[in-house]
């Protein structure tokens, strides 16, 4: 199968560009670097240094003619998102508009979609989230995934290309950035290997659904063989918090270090979690790494690759 995998230096995309060149397809990577690095590149990819905003990717997709094409090309940032939403929207609703007509075009036959569940739901109850959870983003950034979804759906309707969004919990693991605001445990591990104090936003109340970026890449290898179209769940059911997060990190690390309390972040979700049985029926995909193992497969990364 050939397959264009979009933002394939980042940190989820590149290892679902390891999955997909380890299941025999043939791997492209867009990637314009502006966040993703060229040491999570698989040397077996074919890479293009593209921005998909660009009428040069557009013309690549023409050319390729790709079966698939993963998209997780993104401005990820929820608080940028709040300071700059046009910025916002140029890259994660235009730049996947240009995708999906050269798609249209090149007759791409399915589209795998990374959205969020955490942001397009809000906070409201019932939490756990289902796919049918009433959809109040919080964020210009959960605003664009839910508009990435519905334009997904009126290509499918107009045009028959098949698509699958997976709504992604608070996805953490090796390779995830320390940098910015986002990736609270990549954060917290950088700050505790270098004997720095950790800033807990607010209480530290605030829960998220944390899953590990493996569970993921098994969801996007299953997705390249389902017959579903529509949004489903990725995540763990279970939710922790964000003091809960550092002090396992702490105990993980055999850190003495006390995370410090700042200020809470003006608009930040109070609660996040995802119900995933609807992954169950159609992808047969369940969660199998727990918050415990996977913080310690990613403080031993960032041992290895950040701080040896």
């Amino acid at each position: 199968m050939k397959v264009v995998v979009t933002g394939g230096a980042g940190f989820i995309a590149s290892h679902i560009v390891d999955a997909y060149l380890h299941s025999g397809h043939e791997v492209h990577v867009i990637d314009d670097f502006s966040t993703g690095r060229k040491l999570n590149l698989n040397s077996n990819a074919v890479v293009h240094q593209l921005n998909v905003a660009d009428r040069e990717a557009a013309n690549l997709i023409h050319k390729i003619k790709p079966d698939v094409l993963n998209h997780h090309a993104a401005q990820m940032d929820v608080r940028h998102s709040v300071e700059n939403p046009l910025f916002d929207a140029g890259v994660n609703i235009l730049g996947f508009l240009n995708l999906l007509e050269a798609c249209k075009n090149a007759n791409t036959q399915r589209i795998i979609f990374a959205s969020s569940g955490g942001a397009i739901y809000g906070d409201k109850e019932p939490i756990p989230a289902d796919e049918d959870h009433a959809k109040e983003p919080m964020s210009p950034y959960g605003v664009s995934k839910m508009t990435g979804e519905l334009y997904l759906a009126y290509y499918y309707m107009a045009f028959g290309i098949r698509y699958i969004a997976l709504r992604y919990a608070n996805v953490y693991g090796p390779r995830q950035s320390s940098k910015g605001e986002a990736g609270v445990v990549a954060i917290f591990i950088s700050q505790l290997l270098a004997e720095k104090t950790p800033t807990i936003n607010g209480d530290g109340k605030q829960t998220r659904d944390y899953v590990f970026v493996g569970d993921v890449v098994r969801a996007n290898v299953a997705a390249l063989e389902t017959s579903y179209v529509g949004g489903i769940n990725i995540g763990t059911g279970r939710e922790t918090d964000v003091s809960t997060i550092c002090r396992l990190l702490q105990r993980g690390i055999n850190s003495k270090i006390e995370a410090v309390h700042g200020p809470a972040k003006p608009g930040e979700q109070l609660r996040s979690c995802l119900e995933t049985s609807l992954a169950g029926r159609v992808l047969d995909w369940r969660p199998e790494v727990s918050i415990e193992e996977g913080l310690k497969r990613t403080i031993a990364y960032y041992r290895e690759n950040e701080f040896s």
